[in-house]
């Protein structure tokens, strides 16, 4: 497992926002963003690598839970609260951390939600720092996601939202079969724009 550190200076210091992350939370996001801004049994994958480097998901507990919300403030522009992280604390693997050799550089937080009979997964949160885009970290986050989703036969599908002038963000989500199915207006508050595009892929059976 790796060691529970983070490149504090990297956190501190990033100021741009990453083009490759989204800031999300359906219909119950104010829960989770502050007024002022599945146990798997399976073998663990081999770490991907890179050259020398090693990247590679760890579990979100108790002891790296601030080492999340670190990486949270320096990636989005919204500030979530102390409910989200007790919630995704106890979310198993529906929430990892990214680790760049033994740095904490990303994480992603999600949950299931069954809706009208539809059981979905729904990616709260998937960032990376700055520093360390284009090394395929959130590839890496994003291919664990769609893993729980095939695993688990009855999710239909897994979606997310994303801020409308996120191009970046949108880019990447569509390699992997995401589309556009709807927007979300006035999603956001405090932060422009403040629409969400509502991304969602089909999973497991014919929607």
């Amino acid at each position: 497992m790796p060691s529970s550190s983070v490149n504090e200076a990297t956190v501190e210091n990033t100021s741009e926002k990453l083009s490759d992350c989204h800031i999300s939370c359906n219909g119950s996001h104010d829960d989770f963003v502050e007024d002022d801004v599945l146990e798997d049994d399976r073998p663990q994958r081999p770490p991907r690598c890179v050259g020398k480097c090693i990247m590679q998901l760890g579990e979100v507990t108790q002891h790296n839970i601030m080492q999340l919300k670190k990486i949270n403030q320096a990636v989005f522009p919204v500030s979530y609260n102390d409910k989200f992280y007790k919630e995704v604390v106890s979310a198993g693997e529906l929430a990892k951390l990214a680790y760049f050799n033994d740095i904490i550089v990303g994480g992603v937080c999600c949950r299931i939600e069954n809706k009208d009979g539809h059981k979905k997964l729904y990616i709260m949160t998937l960032g990376t720092l700055a520093a360390y885009r284009r090394f395929g970290i959130g590839t890496l986050m994003l291919d664990h996601v769609i893993y729980l989703c095939h695993k688990d036969p009855t999710i239909e599908s897994v979606y997310l939202h994303v801020q409308t002038n996120n191009e970046s963000a949108l880019d990447f989500y569509k390699k992997f079969g995401f589309q556009v199915v709807g927007t979300a207006e006035k999603y956001y508050k405090r932060i422009e724009p403040d629409d969400a595009f509502i991304l969602e892929k089909p999973m497991n059976v014919n929607l």
